[in-house]
């Protein structure tokens, strides 16, 4: 959960929220942070979590699952369980949130391993920055960085291009086809901004959780993130956040 407003569970609120779906969001992880950098972070109790999860789905049926900041292995082990428990066919995207994009961590080594060991097998799609790419990838050519995440057994992996440079954004989508995809949209102003990289993946989510193939929901979500740039909000001394509050034409 981000205090500032910019980024985490908030932006998916909105972002789902602006796109016709419904959220149910559990929170994982508080943070202090600002729109410059995280400055410290504390887990939720995974049980608590456990509880939660379990109530929602007595009562709403689930269409897609996303995740972001998990805060430790312990809920990555409770989601798991969850996940489990639900078919095989519910879309899951993980945006294997590491850092921030000022640079503060936000996840350790026990909880890297535990999203590539029990999350990522069973996500329809990963969605990691570059940065995030090269470590979970182990490489720092992407081409690689994805084939060895397909390799260990990803279902397909989205590499954002957000926090690049150039005067496009290119999003490359990496799964078991001969070729990658890629979509390209014009990059808005020279900076980076606080929680695009939430606001996509979370439009993705939504996208499949109407029934959208992966490709369709891929193309949407990322025309929506580039019309919330263009309306970026200055809220704080730091980066820019996306006015998720548009009117989105569905």
């Amino acid at each position: 959960m981000d205090p500032s407003g910019g980024a985490g569970i908030q932006a998916d609120i909105q972002a789902i929220t602006s796109l016709g779906g419904h959220p149910l969001p559990v929170v994982t992880c508080l943070t202090v942070q600002d729109t410059h950098n995280v400055y410290g972070a504390e887990a939720v109790d995974a049980q608590l979590i456990r509880q939660q999860l379990q109530c929602l789905d007595k009562d709403i049926t689930i269409h897609a699952v996303k995740t972001g900041a998990l805060g430790n292995a312990a809920i990555v082990a409770v989601l798991k369980d969850f996940l489990d428990s639900q078919d095989d066919e519910l879309p899951l995207i993980v945006d294997p949130v590491i850092k921030a994009a000022g640079g503060g961590d936000l996840a350790d080594d026990e909880l890297v391993q535990a999203m590539k060991d029990k999350l990522f097998p069973r996500a329809e799609m990963i969605t990691p920055n570059g940065e995030e790419l090269t470590q979970l990838g182990g490489s720092d050519d992407a081409d690689q960085a994805a084939l060895n995440l397909l390799q260990a057994g990803c279902r397909s992996v989205l590499a954002t291009g957000g926090h690049g440079t150039g005067i496009h954004i290119t999003n490359t989508l990496y799964n078991h086809s001969p070729e990658p995809m890629h979509w390209e949209v014009e990059r808005v102003g020279s900076n980076e901004y606080h929680g695009t990289g939430c606001t996509l993946a979370a439009a993705i989510a939504t996208g499949m959780a109407s029934g959208l193939s992966a490709r369709a929901s891929i193309s949407q979500a990322q025309n929506y993130v580039h019309r919330t740039l263009l309306h970026a909000l200055s809220v704080g001394q730091g980066q820019r956040i996306p006015d998720r509050g548009i009117l989105w034409e569905r």
